[in-house]
């Protein structure tokens, strides 16, 4: 066989096993959606971005069972929802392309804060309260949630300048700053430090913080500080995540930093506080659901309850999970463009398929509750069967292109890796025939 036939034949080959690959992975891919969505239960979400990426394209809406009732789509992302009780709903956002307002930074400026929504205003949904400030950046310095304290009373989580902050009738009356507590750099609104995502009032005075480069919850007590660290860093900080991806410092030199262990934690979301010795969280960068409690002897947090997979499809980059009244779990499964409810058995009992990238998601009328029925450990689920390399190539793909299929996965990207390949080669040896 002559170069010019086998370049022909590699070429052809090539092109066999892109588009088989592809043909056959739609074919043969986990329905989302495929539980009967006859439930008219209600479900609000906050949708971060689309098709064109995480910070593009957000937007705020309300389904009932599969059917969507309204939607709200003027920012550029939508983070945490909550309904009120007027039945307007509270969004953390951001949005780019201010003019005004913009302080140090150039406009149109970027900015971030919370706005109020009301699905029932004339011409459609519409937004008629926002409280926002300017950051440097889209990325990486938004603000993630918010919580009413009382009317005309918030608390934000500001993963701009890393702190809590509340805003009563539009003024900060109270703040707490993380680097009272972690080693912070000279300025935080340069790099992506803690990206602290998430503050849930617990009781009175006490807000759970979900500091997500530091794969640690905090509980956060006003006038006292730091009382509780969930997933510690008992070793003294021996620097394990240290500078990943230009995140955590240590800013002194003494090699000691708080960073948790993330077989327990890793870059979590939306931890929900079940009661005083369990928190159920969105485990994010190890792809599942965690119920952690507490040991009794050890006082050591450990994993009790553990989701990886449904529909026979494994979780990517989940952001969020509430215990609902009736006792199962709602998730928010990002990267796969699903919310899905599940039984304590894991049983999937509702799901639906997105637009685009949702970040948060609560059933009404109670969306996220403080507290919660806590399940029975039953110990953990090793997934396993991730593949070096394709495994990280396959979360690139999606984080990129988030238009990617969400049943586009290791199998996948291997067998379009070698198509290229062969096609590769066999224009190479066509041309050199």
């Amino acid at each position: 066989m002559d170069r010019r036939t086998r370049g022909i034949g590699l070429f052809a080959a090539g092109i066999i096993l892109f588009v088989g690959t592809l043909v056959v992975g739609a074919a043969t891919a986990p329905a989302i959606g495929g539980v009967d969505p006859s439930s008219a239960e209600q479900t609000l979400v906050g949708s971060q971005g689309g098709d064109s990426g995480y910070h593009a394209d957000g937007n705020v809406f309300l389904i009932e069972g599969s059917d969507r009732v309204w939607n709200e789509a003027s920012a550029d992302s939508y983070f945490d929802v909550s309904a009120r009780d007027d039945g307007t709903v509270l969004a953390a956002f951001m949005d780019t392309g201010y003019e005004d307002g913009c302080g140090p930074y150039s406009a149109p400026c970027t900015k971030t804060g919370f706005r109020v929504i009301d699905p029932t205003a004339d011409g459609g949904s519409a937004v008629i309260d926002e409280y926002a400030f300017p950051v440097r950046s889209k990325t990486n310095s938004e603000v993630h949630d918010v919580e009413e304290l009382s009317p005309g009373e918030f608390l934000i989580a500001d993963m701009d300048r890393e702190r809590l902050v509340v805003v009563e009738d539009g003024e900060e009356t109270w703040t707490w700053n993380a680097s009272s507590f972690y080693d912070p750099p000279e300025d935080p609104t340069r790099r992506d430090w803690l990206h602290i995502n998430d503050v849930d009032v617990v009781d009175d005075d006490r807000y759970l913080v979900s500091v997500r480069n530091a794969n640690q919850l905090l509980v956060v007590e006003r006038g006292r500080g730091v009382t509780e660290v969930i997933n510690e860093d008992d070793d003294g900080g021996d620097g394990s995540c240290l500078v990943i991806d230009r995140q955590l410092i240590d800013s002194d030199g003494d090699g000691d930093v708080s960073c948790g262990d993330p077989a327990i934690l890793d870059h979590q979301h939306n931890p929900q506080w079940l009661d005083e010795g369990a928190v159920l969280v969105a485990d994010s960068g190890n792809d599942r659901i965690v119920e952690l409690h507490r040991n009794e002897t050890t006082g050591e947090w450990e994993p009790a309850w553990v989701l990886e997979s449904a529909e026979r499809l494994d979780l990517q980059w989940p952001r969020d999970a509430d215990r609902l009244a009736n006792g199962n779990t709602l998730v928010t499964d990002t990267r796969n463009s699903r919310l899905l409810e599940v039984a304590p058995n894991r049983t999937v009992v509702w799901s639906h398929r997105t637009p685009g990238i949702p970040y948060e998601a609560e059933r009404l009328p109670d969306g996220e509750r403080v507290g919660g029925q806590r399940y029975a450990a039953d110990g953990t689920i090793d997934r396993g069967g991730d593949v070096p390399l394709l495994s990280v190539g396959t979360v690139l793909v999606h984080s990129v292109y988030p238009a990617v299929p969400y049943w586009f996965g290791e199998t996948h990207l291997g067998g379009v890796l070698v198509s290229l390949l062969l096609a590769a080669a066999g224009v190479v040896e066509r041309y050199r025939a």
